[in-house]
């Protein structure tokens, strides 16, 4: 299993349940069509978090990354509905962070 890791802040703390609404729209999306597997938004509790992670935390779980390819793929295209609700999410957020992370062990290991 592969875990796309994004933290972000909000541009405003008080569109913190809209930024919510429009997370769970735009990677519904993505599981709905296959792409993703299961996602979470968590939120640091009591400003615990190492320097330079942002406020939000999301988890995109994929099979591989073949398909988190295809997810980009279809966010990149940057037309339709896909593009709506990627603004949606996007003109929210500020100090965007990502990191790829893998299962471990996994299937792929030999010994």
């Amino acid at each position: 299993m592969n875990v796309y890791a994004i933290w972000v802040d909000l541009v405003d703390g008080r569109e913190d349940l809209e930024f919510a609404k429009a997370i769970e729209q735009y990677l519904n999306h993505f599981k709905q069509q296959g792409f993703a597997e299961s996602w979470t938004l968590e939120r640091r509790k009591l400003g615990f978090s190492p320097d330079g992670f942002g406020e939000f935390h999301i988890r995109i779980l994929t099979k591989d990354l073949d398909t988190l390819d295809k997810m980009f793929y279809q966010a990149a295209s940057r037309s339709g509905e896909v593009e709506k609700m990627h603004g949606d999410v996007y003109k929210r957020v500020k100090n965007f962070k990502a990191a790829l992370y893998r299962s471990f062990p996994d299937e792929v290991r030999n010994s």
